[in-house]
């Protein structure tokens, strides 16, 4: 059959192109994620079934705060004893891995983690199943590629595939999906990486409705936009969106750091918070779960009245950060779109009464409020925007949807510097532009390096007292304060010598005193701190990354900025010198070293087979790996030394490397070896 051995070689040449090869993979992984997410509803459904069906009908109706308790502390069993607490979870854990670890991530997680967070959910955690499904298609695509051996940029391009599918297959929205992978995931992308991102959504979205049927998350009604007055109502729920995005944000943040300081084991975190959730639902049920029923009723046009919006609000926004930081296993981006739709019909129904001639529709509010929230909050402008567009396929949508949603993303950005995803990022040192880790200094922010308590000059002072304190302190420049403690201006020996030069010398004596200028010579007033000091000095913040701030210091070719809060910008916190940014280079260094060895370590997972483990150990002062070269070292059978980080530098051992103590080695042993190599890392007795 010449015939058939032509067309088999054809296949075989087609086959061996990358961009092909990549495609196939993309539709591959597109319908293995439509499956997944498909099995993952059905798991949320049989939960909430045993939960709010099977166990309402048989406990009384107070009795319910008992099921989410009961749900926390199943998850908090199993995160704790299957998946690493340490790093990041959920779609900051994939951004963190594509950025770092070229998208390898610890698949092996995916079933106890799924299972977690269907157990979240179907216990009425206030979480979403979004994220979780991001997470299904990233670890599968992540899988598949470690399996076939890829190289970084095709395993960062399939893991983003795989986002993408899963976004496809909790929504439905196929164009969502590719514009969540690209501003999310990979903050950029070219033509070649397109088409697999592009065919694995488009073959979710093709099985999730063969499998589901092709109506969209939500139903969605009739929307009508009657004239252009309605814009600046849409822009006023833009402004309280990016409000509400703030505050999200924030409380999510906050409620993490709440968790790591309560003092109860780890594992109990979830069952705390689910107590929570378990009161606030007996009083309002509508925030239990995704809440995908309230946004169903908002949307319908059902009239919940001010007061059950407000509460539900409310409700759904304190209820998630306390979910999220307690530990039970979800997303944030459903939750985003309730607090979206509350916001919304809210907004209708207020400007319904204020100005009744408008003839708002409270539902079309809502549908777009959805919207504002989530771009706001995820910093996703474009998957927001196509994400609603996608559900009303409605082209009349389009105006109104992206004024609110650009004007929330703006207030966003001016309220808080990072994302329900990337602030957990910022905490741990990484800054992420365009999916990538930019300058280390980024890393770092101005408050971990500090002066906390500067010596501060009074406004009042004379020329001769400040003058002695700067030369007293070694300091060239001090921050000068009011008679009330606040931040006044800052002076430098410059301006003294200024002083010293503008002056006649009969004026002015060697110690710095000299008639008010503006006032007659025969006064005798004197200048004082105040009167000469730089009034709008250049500022920095607590919060910012040290890049931008030390950009700011040499744009105003000076040497110190005084630290304030944004919100208290007279209330001198800090001082930011030249000196500290050098220490916090050599800060922003170790925490670079710490990721590279962290993210080598997470490669080695790719190649190690059954009855192999990948682990960490510091080398102790004494022990017998102290001063000894690798080769000197009798290690267990089949232990390879694979990393050393020593101090700011990763090394790639050989033989001849001699090891110090402090050296953090990552070792690959057999699975019953790890006591022995610890033992040899330890001090000797």
């Amino acid at each position: 059959m010449p015939f058939l051995h032509s067309l088999r070689r054809k296949l075989e040449t087609l086959l061996q192109s990358p961009a092909l090869f990549d495609s196939l993979l993309g539709i591959l992984i597109g319908i293995f994620t439509a499956a997944g997410v498909w099995l993952f509803k059905r798991l949320i459904d049989l939960f909430n079934l045993f939960f709010y069906g099977w166990g309402a009908s048989v406990l009384p109706r107070f009795m319910d705060i008992l099921f989410p308790v009961l749900g926390g502390l199943a998850v908090g069993w199993l995160v704790q004893h299957f998946v690493d607490p340490r790093g990041l979870h959920g779609v900051a854990g994939v951004m963190e891995s594509t950025a770092l670890a070229g998208g390898r991530l610890p698949v092996r997680a995916l079933p106890v983690k799924t299972l977690a967070a269907a157990l979240s959910i179907g216990s009425g955690a206030s979480v979403g199943p979004e994220d979780p499904s991001v997470q299904i298609g990233a670890n599968l695509a992540s899988g598949l590629g470690q399996r076939l051996r890829l190289t970084d940029a095709r395993m960062r391009s399939l893991v983003a595939a795989g986002a993408a599918a899963g976004i496809a297959a909790a929504f439905n929205a196929p164009i969502a999906g590719v514009f969540f992978a690209v501003e999310i995931i990979l903050g950029e992308i070219s033509g070649g990486l397109l088409s697999t991102v592009v065919l694995a959504s488009v073959s979710s979205a093709v099985l999730t409705q063969a499998v589901s049927g092709s109506q969209p998350a939500f139903r969605v009604p009739a929307y009508a936009y009657h004239s252009a007055l309605e814009l600046p109502a849409y822009l006023a729920l833009g402004i309280a969106a990016g409000v509400i995005s703030i505050v999200y944000i924030r409380l999510l943040d906050g409620a993490r750091g709440w968790f790591k300081r309560l003092p109860l084991p780890r594992w109990l975190h979830p069952a705390a918070a689910g107590l929570a959730v378990g009161l606030a639902g007996l009083v309002l049920p509508g925030i239990l779960g995704v809440g995908y029923g309230s946004i169903e009723a908002i949307l319908g046009g059902k009239s919940l009245g001010v007061g059950l919006l407000l509460a539900l609000l409310i409700g759904k926004l304190v209820l998630t950060p306390i979910s999220i930081g307690g530990g039970f296993q979800g997303g944030v981006f459903a939750p985003a779109l309730f607090l979206g739709a509350c916001l919304g019909a809210l907004t209708g129904v207020v400007g319904n009464r204020l100005l009744p001639s408008l003839n708002l529709e409270p539902a079309a509010f809502a549908m777009v409020g959805m919207a504002a929230v989530l771009g706001g909050a995820v910093r996703a402008p474009l998957t927001a925007i196509l994400l609603l567009f996608e559900m009303t396929n409605d082209y009349r949508i389009i105006l109104p949807l992206m004024a609110a949603v650009i004007t929330s993303l703006l207030i966003a950005h001016w309220g808080v510097e990072g994302s329900v995803y990337t602030l957990g990022l910022l905490r741990r040192g990484l800054r992420l532009d365009r999916g990538r880790e930019v300058e280390v200094l980024s890393g770092v922010r101005v408050d971990e390096v500090m002066e906390r308590e500067p010596q501060t000059l009074r406004a009042n002072m004379t020329l001769r007292e400040a003058s002695a304190q700067l030369l007293a302190a070694h300091e060239h420049g001090q921050a000068v304060i009011n008679q009330d403690g606040e931040l006044f201006g800052m002076l430098a020996l410059e301006d003294l010598e200024r002083i010293r030069l503008q002056a006649p010398r009969e004026e002015l004596d060697l110690n710095g005193d000299a008639p008010h200028p503006d006032s007659p010579q025969s006064s005798g007033e004197m200048l004082t701190v105040g009167a000469i000091c730089t009034r709008r000095p250049v500022l920095a913040f607590t919060d910012e990354p040290l890049s931008l701030a030390v950009q700011r210091m040499s744009n105003a070719d000076v040497g110190r900025l005084p630290v304030v809060e944004r919100q208290q910008p007279s209330h001198l916190v800090g001082m930011l010198r030249r000196m500290d940014v050098v220490r916090a280079y050599n800060l922003a260094l170790t925490r670079h070293a710490a990721e590279r060895h962290a993210a080598g370590k997470r490669r080695l997972d790719v190649y190690t087979g059954a009855g192999l483990t990948v682990s960490d150990f510091l080398v102790q002062p004494g022990s017998h790996c102290d001063g000894r070269t690798l080769a000197e070292i009798t290690w267990p059978q089949n232990g390879l030394v694979a990393s050393i980080r020593r101090g700011l530098e990763v090394i790639v051992p050989h033989g001849e490397t001699r090891l110090q103590a402090g050296d953090e080695i990552v070792v690959v042993h057999e699975e019953g070896a790890r006591a022995e190599v610890a033992a040899l890392c330890s001090r000797e007795e």
